[in-house]
């Protein structure tokens, strides 16, 4: 894997994504199984519930606390390895996600956990 690149789900896909994972575990709201492609929905990758529920509650104040707690959930998730060996042979992959916030979320750490693993 030669990039990863962070798109939220709502934008339109394009050839240029690559291979497209989708990294939230909630179907994002509004869009149809038609309409929304992606190569694969990856749910067990995403932060636990109770993870996620603490950190929508005032996200301004908390993302550095969240980026540690998802790092550790992630480094003892087996699923990270799952995603790294299917997202192999892909030079282009893109993480999609839902949040509103393109620079506050989940993806944002794994993409940043996935690249440290590269190293």
């Amino acid at each position: 894997m030669k990039e990863i690149k962070l798109k939220r789900a709502y934008e339109p896909a394009e050839a240029s994504d690559g291979f497209r994972v989708y990294v939230d575990r909630l179907w994002p709201r509004g869009l149809s199984h038609e309409t929304f492609k992606y190569d694969l929905w990856d749910k067990a990758i995403a932060p636990s519930t109770e993870l996620r529920e603490w950190y929508h509650a005032n996200p301004e104040k908390l993302w550095s606390e969240f980026e540690e707690r998802y790092t550790v959930e992630l480094l003892a998730n087996p699923a990270l390895d799952e995603l790294t060996e299917a997202v192999k042979g892909h030079d282009t992959v893109t993480l999609l996600f839902s949040s509103h916030d393109t620079e506050h979320n989940n993806a944002v750490v794994l993409r940043n956990v996935l690249l440290a693993k590269e190293k």
